[in-house]
């Protein structure tokens, strides 16, 4: 009787259990039909449907995404426009949240309310003004405008993040450093900063997948010059007049994905600290 009461009241769990596997697999199963797609001839593609299994794994399209579409390029302009965005956002954003986090003047509550309007300004709209500001800045075409120009949003998100992690921070650690000698970048730089990894673990994923995923604005800053796209413009390459090469383009995004998959798994715990202390905040 016992082993039967213990089996009723684990039921429960074990039902919650499998709904969440099913929930799960069916969560993940895009990416791996796309990871199967990848491996799979133009055919196949169509006429194996919804089975993950490939017949015979077509590595070449591996090899013909890399070489003939140039999606190595496209990969090495995406990592140098997302590391530069990521550095100069994490710097700025930072900067910007322990300011108005950390001193009291006049006008702060107002740049507060400024900032959060800006979430409500659809990114459409001020992408005529970026680009023609763009274009007398000589920035137009280049991968320096395109990083000015990624960099350059409010990124309201990451501020009050920020925001919210270092005002949780007690005052006595920066008048301690300030009675030291220190100076407000050493402050920041040295001491606050660091403190704030888990926040910044959060800001560098967020703005790393915004960024590596963008397609409009580096559409818009290379139309002119298809030796500067990223990856999610290069995909273009993959879309004929006639015919649109499925199996290639899966096997570039399976590329694409890698690296946004790696800088997860190894800023994850980072990650989950910066939410649950921004939300306790």
């Amino acid at each position: 009787m016992s082993r039967r009461r213990r089996a009723l009241r684990r039921l429960p769990w074990w039902i919650a259990a499998a709904v969440l596997a099913i929930g799960c697999l069916i969560w993940i199963y895009p990416f791996l039909w796309m990871v199967s797609a990848s491996l799979k001839t133009s055919a196949e593609v169509f006429t194996k449907g919804l089975d993950l299994l490939p017949g015979d794994p077509a590595w070449s399209n591996y090899e013909r995404a890399w070489v003939e579409a140039e999606f190595g390029k496209c990969l090495l302009n995406t990592v140098i426009v997302t590391v530069c965005t990521v550095v100069v956002v994490v710097v700025r954003c930072a900067m910007t949240g322990y300011v108005l986090a950390r001193h009291d003047f006049r006008g702060r509550r107002i740049i507060m309310g400024v900032l959060v309007a800006t979430l409500f300004v659809p990114a459409g709209y001020t992408i005529i003004p970026l680009v023609d500001l763009s274009q007398k800045l000589g920035l137009l075409n280049s991968l320096t405008g395109m990083i000015v120009a990624m960099s350059g949003a409010a990124n309201v998100a990451a501020i009050l993040l920020y925001f919210g992690y270092f005002r949780g921070i007690p005052k006595e650690l920066t008048e301690a450093a300030l009675i030291d000698g220190a100076g407000f970048a050493t402050v920041f730089f040295r001491v606050m900063l660091p403190l704030a990894k888990p926040v910044t673990a959060t800001v560098t994923v967020l703005t790393f997948l915004s960024t590596w995923n963008a397609f409009f604005l580096p559409l818009v800053f290379t139309f002119s010059r298809p030796d500067l796209r990223t990856v999610s413009v290069g995909m273009l390459a993959f879309i004929g007049e006639n015919a649109t090469d499925w199996s290639g383009m899966a096997a570039a995004a399976t590329i694409s994905l890698l690296p946004v998959v790696a800088l997860f798994i190894v800023l994850q715990r980072y990650f989950i600290e910066g939410i649950a202390g921004a939300v306790k905040s």
